[in-house]
């Protein structure tokens, strides 16, 4: 009998043992979760706005009850380096990352490696400018409104030639899905609202300065009586700003860019180029970490954000100016 109960004990001792180990490492399991890693490939690292993409997505981590994120920030440093942009995004998925934000330069290029990732797993939330893949319960977009875009532009030249007149669309990248419907947008409300305003020319864009500024420099030559620019991004806005002022033309032809950066602010203010319409990139970027820390639905995400037109009355307002502000410590 008392042999009976020396042996029993040790082995109810060893059983309470293990089952106290297994519940404090079940408790621990709750505090140290894997780390999750997201990627971020905006368009490039040379343009300001997305910077504010940036600090929108490390603003929603902030309030996020997940702390366990690791952000990868990466960007050519040209928009037209799509082969870079393919690199990054082969990089994240060799380097097991569970989640992808990415601003694609252009259109097809970027299907075949969405789609690759996709494959391997990774949830993905395509911003800004939109890929034909349809949305998916892995794949999201929080992607511009490109017609809304292209209906401002073309309300404001409207309003600003008195509804009659001859402007010029410079900067279009047949590439991109977005160049393409804000120029139809454009063009559409023009003919439907505005008939007496005749598009002269269609350019091509680049995002190489000097060589913008030559093509604008060319298309102002070609048309002594042109009267409104309306550029597509950033560098075709800043090459048309430089052809103006070279030929002393910035009062006459007015110049409404789309694509918001500091530098076009500045030129607003000080009476140089008419308007610029602006993308909201950090609430892009902000709303993209949201959809990736909350639980994955099967319902597909399609979101389009409404963007800003800032002009001279506006552009310093507090609705308007975190759009185009390089300092978001305070957001």
């Amino acid at each position: 009998m008392m042999f009976q109960t020396g042996s029993i004990a040790p082995c109810a001792s060893r059983r309470a043992a293990k089952a106290l180990v297994c519940i404090y490492l079940f408790s621990l399991s709750g505090c140290f979760k894997p780390t999750k890693k997201i990627a971020i490939i905006p368009q490039t690292t040379a343009v300001t706005i997305w910077e504010a993409e940036h600090a929108g997505t490390h603003f929603a981590i902030e309030k996020s009850k997940e702390p366990n994120i690791q952000l990868y920030w990466n960007a050519p440093t040209s928009e037209d380096d799509v082969q870079q942009q393919a690199t990054l995004i082969e990089k994240v998925i060799d380097e097991h990352y569970s989640a992808l934000i990415l601003a694609p330069d252009q259109t097809l290029p970027l299907m075949a490696p969405v789609q690759k990732a996709l494959k391997h797993g990774l949830r993905v939330v395509v911003i800004a400018s939109p890929l034909t893949l349809p949305a998916s319960r892995n794949l999201s977009y929080i992607v511009n409104d490109d017609q809304a875009s292209g209906y401002m532009a073309a309300m404001r030249i409207g309003n600003i030639l008195h509804g009659s007149g001859r402007v010029a669309v410079f900067g279009v990248t047949p590439e991109s899905l977005s160049s393409l419907a804000i120029l139809h947008s454009f063009e559409t409300t023009l003919e439907n609202n505005y008939p007496s305003i005749i598009i002269s020319e269609r350019r091509f864009g680049t995002h190489n300065g000097t060589e913008a500024q030559q093509s604008a420099d060319e298309m102002l030559a070609s048309d002594h009586a042109l009267n409104a620019i309306f550029a597509l991004s950033s560098a075709s806005c800043d090459g048309a700003f430089a052809a103006l002022k070279a030929r002393g033309l910035t009062s006459r032809v007015k110049l409404i860019g789309f694509e918001q950066s500091a530098e076009l602010a500045n030129l607003i203010r000080l009476g140089f180029i008419d308007s610029v319409i602006a993308e909201n990139t950090y609430e892009m970027g902000y709303r993209a970490i949201r959809l990736l820390t909350e639980p994955s639905t099967s319902s597909p995400q399609y979101i389009r954000l409404q963007p800003t037109l800032l002009t001279r009355k506006n552009i310093d307002s507090p609705q308007t100016r975190p759009l185009i502000s390089t300092d978001w410590s305070r957001r």
